[in-house]
């Protein structure tokens, strides 16, 4: 099995309440579960192929809880990739190449719909990150703010155990947008987070 590792800048948006019941293993604010995520690659290979600065996506939803599984899930490649970079960026997030997030990911998804090869822009500061991801995904994040006084919360989440991230920003997410044929949401306002994760089989 081909050895990988990247390190990335991670946005994330879901249809939950603010801190996602997900991460503390309750069932989803909704009963179901609807998100997008996106990575920019700092730094990563796939064997001898380099993966820095390429970018990475996702649409999903699942019927009731992420772990009960039969998900949907389109994965968006950075057009940008050469044929050996999309191929092996496909292996890493199919969980073919095995290792965490994306090997667990897998096993709970029924549906995979066909990959696209998109344009990707990416705008990291901190809470107020932002991603679009061709015309298909986009991900805005805000501060969350006291409802009394409108000050700026300032909210971190450690998770230990957590494979997609063990440290977050806990943020809004004003714009968490999918529009793919299979996977056509919008959640405003509802759970955010960015992180900075890093992976490897």
């Amino acid at each position: 099995m081909a050895k990988w590792s990247f390190e990335a800048e991670y946005l994330q948006a879901c249809s939950c309440d603010y801190g996602c019941p997900c991460e503390f293993q309750a069932p989803p604010s909704r009963g179901f579960c609807e998100g997008v995520g996106a990575w920019r690659i700092t730094t990563g290979s796939y064997d001898n192929i380099s993966l820095d600065g390429l970018g990475l996506a996702f649409a999903a939803r699942w019927p009731q809880a992420i772990h009960l599984g039969n998900g949907t899930a389109a994965i968006f490649v950075d057009e940008r990739a050469t044929p050996e970079q999309r191929d092996a960026l496909l292996q890493i997030t199919s969980g073919q190449a095995g290792g965490m997030p994306f090997e667990i990911l897998a096993s709970t998804v029924t549906t995979l719909l066909e990959p696209q090869f998109v344009p990707m822009t990416f705008e990291f500061d901190g809470r107020n990150s932002r991603a679009k991801v061709g015309n298909a995904v986009e991900i805005g994040l805000s501060p969350i703010k006291n409802p009394v006084t409108g000050d700026v919360e300032g909210v971190r989440l450690v998770h230990e155990t957590g494979f997609i991230f063990q440290q977050a920003e806990v943020t809004a997410a004003p714009v968490c947008n999918a529009r793919v044929e299979g996977l056509n949401f919008s959640w405003p306002n509802q759970a955010g987070f960015v992180a900075r994760t890093k992976y490897s089989n």
